[in-house]
């Protein structure tokens, strides 16, 4: 038997780590085209592109972006196939600072904050004052959450055939809080004129109607109604958050009904800050100060501004709602004492 001859093909060379570093330069997609968020479900994002609702694409997130939270109102930049046609898909690869945002806490133990909304310039507060009666602590939460985020607070007054002599209102007058009554047997206008060429969130507990009112601003939107259970609370029936497009222009976010809404994130220094005629004021106050004023807090700086007190009370009922571990979830109402 001959001896065989080996030449290089009988090596065996296992492959290893190759020796060119991986680049870390991402494209700029500078050919993007900007667009606005206006639903989200299970990892796609609906987007409309010039802000006009007739260009509307489904989009996904890039792999470059990780889990960056992408919510409805956020203005994002988008690359991949821009037709809008049935199956098709872009990518999100960029999100651009929020002007406002509207967060809440699952309830004030969660250290986890999450966004609701971004960018939207007020904020609606849908209440019914009647089936289910308001409660002020749910309304002055939410007041808090819309100022500290930059957001103005509307109060929305529905069911006001039930309960037309109703005094609620007259709680917030020293807070400038903007009220509209927007029932089924409301005039329409007023409404309108608030949310002409704006983006607004509506928020609101189950069953007060918001649907009924973004049905009527919105006819083709054909929202869920839903009624009011046998307990005083109303049945979930807007379980996503979606931008609608007004007829005269402007958004409206319709936003799921809420039980609670917990506001762990907010300190009392946010809460004032937020106000331009006070947040100088805290600056005198001593360390760790509450702003309730005494006996808590006996020399809070905001009990020594001339001409403020009803407005400063006004706001201490807000501090309040703050710390009171969300009252309106268990039917309670806020009071300064």
């Amino acid at each position: 038997m001959r001896r065989r001859e080996y030449d290089e093909s009988d090596v065996r060379v296992r492959p290893g780590k190759g020796t060119r570093p991986r680049t870390k330069t991402r494209p700029q997609h500078l050919d993007a085209e900007a667009a606005m968020v206006v639903s989200v479900d299970r990892g796609r994002w609906g987007c409309v592109l010039d802000d006009d609702p007739e260009r509307r694409i489904v989009a996904m997130r890039a792999r470059e972006l990780g889990r960056t939270p992408i919510v409805v109102g956020d203005q994002v930049d988008v690359v991949g196939d821009l037709s809008g046609k049935p199956d098709t898909l872009a990518r999100i690869v960029r999100v651009a600072d929020r002007r406002t945002v509207l967060r809440r806490t699952a309830d004030d133990t969660d250290p986890f904050e999450r966004v609701v909304v971004a960018n939207a310039e007020k904020l609606f507060i849908v209440v019914a004052l009647a089936d289910p009666p308001p409660r002020t602590g749910f309304v002055e939460r939410a007041m808090v959450a819309a100022y500290v985020g930059g957001l103005q607070p509307v109060l929305c007054l529905t069911k006001h055939d039930l309960a037309a002599e109703s005094e609620f209102a007259s709680d917030f007058e020293d807070l400038d809080l903007t009220i509209v009554y927007g029932g089924i047997e409301d005039p329409l206008q007023p409404v309108l004129d608030l949310l002409d060429d704006s983006l607004t969130a509506l928020i609101g507990h189950s069953g007060v109607g918001k649907s009924t009112l973004v049905n009527r601003l919105v006819p083709e939107a054909e929202r869920a109604v839903g009624d009011v259970s046998g307990v005083g609370k109303g049945r979930h029936t807007s379980t996503q958050s979606v931008a609608l497009h007004l007829p005269d222009g402007g958004w409206v976010i319709d936003t799921p009904g809420v039980r609670s809404f917990g506001l762990a994130h907010i300190t009392p220094d946010d809460v004032i800050s937020a106000f331009s005629d006070l947040a100088d004021a805290i600056e005198d106050c001593p360390r760790g100060c509450t702003h309730l004023g005494p006996p808590a807090d006996p020399e809070c700086a905001l009990d020594a501004l001339p001409g403020k007190e009803r407005r400063v009370e006004a706001i201490r009922r807000l501090l309040v709602a703050l710390n009171s571990n969300d009252p309106w979830f268990k039917g309670q109402s806020t009071t300064v004492s």
